[in-house]
């Protein structure tokens, strides 16, 4: 595999690093030259700068808006900029193939890697296509769908279903660590927060409201999203992060049940590590309405409980809550019968020979 080089793109949100995350250490280990095309200051730029061996290129993005805004007239300038820029490095770095996991920076590279006849591999996590992978689509060799249910909506010729990309390390977390790290102790559950890499205001402020009820059942651990911590409250069995990276494998570890949205990412995960979740997720107010789909089909499997963000109140969270410990049993059989499809493997398989 030597002089081998691969060219990894995706951001916007952590969904859209996660599996680039997950796949970047075996090409680390094979000795490939890595390259990563991401925005300017997108999540991706923090999270990938963290890597060694791994050379970040930024170029300009657009925001492919689904609502008016005056932005929307500037942002294709946005966007071809961001392809001649993109063009220039696949020219200069010559890589042997892109793996694409979305997000509107992967637009104008897989553009700039079709008129560079580069072949590109696009994974998809969500139940179907976002807007920026069906337009980059067009310009890829093949395409990974997560979902089975996925496959309806992709070309059959470029298609493959693989499974979810889980990352390794969440394999190894210590529950001893992450409770001595979240000041918890063995005395009552543990049910982890998430609103996404963002957070979410809706889930912190319910929760909140209802700490007194939810401290009766369980410890928590409340992962807020930037500057949407609130460290005016001090109770006993409550810890906030704001966001976390290297101790996630521990609380994982440490967590009996899960509230969070439902990012296909990050329910995967939770799957595999067996977590009984209540999924929150997107409304189609402020999203094309994919965490429904991804929580919908959780659901039909056993695998979560869900509540649409607008039927989420106070009494519903303690409730939906408190079902989800009783029925802890249930939930654990059913998702002991899903069975990991060895999909990163199947990833890196694909990638190698596309780039043959």
């Amino acid at each position: 595999m030597e002089g081998k080089r691969i060219l990894f793109t995706g951001g916007g949100t952590a969904g859209h690093v996660i599996v680039n995350l997950a796949v970047i250490p075996y090409f680390q280990r094979e000795g490939w030259d890595i390259d990563y095309i991401g925005s300017k200051n997108g999540i991706e730029k923090e999270l990938i700068s963290r890597l060694d061996n791994v050379n970040y290129h930024a170029i300009s993005t657009g925001k492919l808006r689904r609502y008016f805004s005056k932005e929307n007239f500037k942002d294709p300038f946005k966007v071809l900029k961001g392809t001649m820029e993109a063009y220039r490095i696949i020219g200069k770095k010559k890589p042997s193939v892109i793996f694409s996991k979305g997000g509107f920076v992967s637009v104008p590279v897989l553009a700039a890697a079709w008129m560079r006849k580069t072949p590109a591999v696009i994974h998809e996590s969500d139940y179907t296509p976002g807007l920026a992978n069906k337009l980059a689509i067009p310009f890829a060799k093949k395409v990974l769908a997560t979902f089975p249910e996925t496959m309806q909506y992709l070309p059959e010729k470029k298609a493959e279903w693989i499974g979810a990309v889980v990352r390794e390390e969440l394999f190894t977390g210590s529950r001893e660590r992450g409770l001595a790290l979240a000041k918890l102790n063995h005395q009552k559950p543990v049910l982890l927060i998430m609103g996404g890499s963002g957070g979410s205001h809706k889930i912190n402020e319910t929760v909140r409201g209802q700490l007194d009820q939810l401290l009766m059942e369980f410890q928590i651990i409340h992962i807020c999203g930037k500057n949407n911590a609130d460290w005016s409250i001090d109770r006993q069995g409550y810890t906030q992060f704001e966001y976390v990276n290297e101790e996630l494998s521990d609380l994982f570890a440490a967590t009996d049940y899960v509230l969070s949205r439902a990012g296909s990412n990050a329910i995967f995960e939770f799957l595999a590590l067996r977590k009984p979740m209540l999924l929150i997720p997107l409304s189609r107010n402020a999203s094309r309405g994919d965490q429904i789909l991804n929580a919908q089909s959780f659901k039909k499997q056993g695998y979560a409980t869900m509540v649409e963000e607008e039927e989420l109140t106070d009494e519903r969270l303690v409730r939906e809550l408190k079902d989800l410990k009783e029925n802890k049993e249930t939930y654990l059989k059913n998702m002991r019968k899903y069975e990991s499809r060895e999909a990163k493997e199947q990833v890196i398989d694909i990638i190698k020979k596309t780039g043959k």
